[in-house]
């Protein structure tokens, strides 16, 4: 690929062009018209290919829905997007469920179908390794709560008062080896998840092994599959 080339591209990814239109608006960079209903949409360049269309959100006009145009970025990385997320152990036990995004920029983030309290958020960092198999490296903060019907000393014995403690658990960490469907709807593969105490020793028990699956979901997907 030469640099000619190179530019032409990324200047058709980030909408970098001459485009003389009048009565806009700058939103982000974007250029935005307003139509004759009162909307604003993205305003189309002056001229484009038909290969250059494909790399752009162009705003549509139906009321009926929204029209989606591939995403560029996902041309790129073709595992980045929003998945649902089951980890499962060999017994069948639902380790966790939850969602998934895999960004572009080679990081990760998971909404943990966890308790609040145990940390239901944690992150990543990820990694190509082959044509459609990719490595997952996630980082978590566990934390457990501890109630107790006695309330803290110094505090007034008033009905119904608990005491709520919430105490670090230690780090934890999660691999993930996963393999993207043909088709880019689905990832599955294996995990693996070691727990630590706060001293940084492996907690009794871990690691814990298991398969997991995803769902990719886009902008068509139902508001819940569980």
């Amino acid at each position: 690929m030469n640099t000619r080339l190179n530019a032409s591209i990324a200047m058709a990814l980030i909408g970098i062009a001459s485009i003389a239109i009048t009565h806009n608006a700058q939103a982000c960079g974007l250029d935005l018209v307003k139509s004759a209903n009162g909307q604003w949409k993205i305003a189309p360049p002056a001229a484009m290919s038909a290969s250059a269309a494909k790399l752009m959100f162009l705003a549509s006009d139906r009321p009926a829905g929204i029209k989606a145009v591939p995403n560029p970025l996902q041309f790129l990385e073709p595992i980045t997007g929003l998945y649902e997320v089951t980890l499962t152990a060999p017994d069948g036990t639902v380790v966790d469920h939850g969602y998934s995004v895999w960004q572009a920029d080679g990081t990760e983030i998971m909404n943990s179908g966890r308790p609040a309290g145990d940390t239901n958020f944690c992150l990543g960092t990820w990694a190509q390794t082959g044509l459609r198999t990719y490595t997952l490296n996630h980082y978590t903060l566990s934390w457990f709560q501890s109630v107790s019907a006695t309330p803290d000393p110094g505090t007034p014995p008033l009905p119904g008062l608990y005491s709520v403690n919430n105490i670090f658990a230690g780090p934890g960490n999660i691999h993930e080896t996963v393999t993207l469907a043909r088709d880019g709807k689905s990832f599955s593969g294996s995990f693996t998840i070691t727990q630590y105490d706060t001293s940084g020793n492996v907690v009794p028990g871990f690691p814990i092994t298991g398969n997991v699956s995803a769902a990719r979901l886009t902008i068509d997907s139902p508001p819940f599959s569980y």
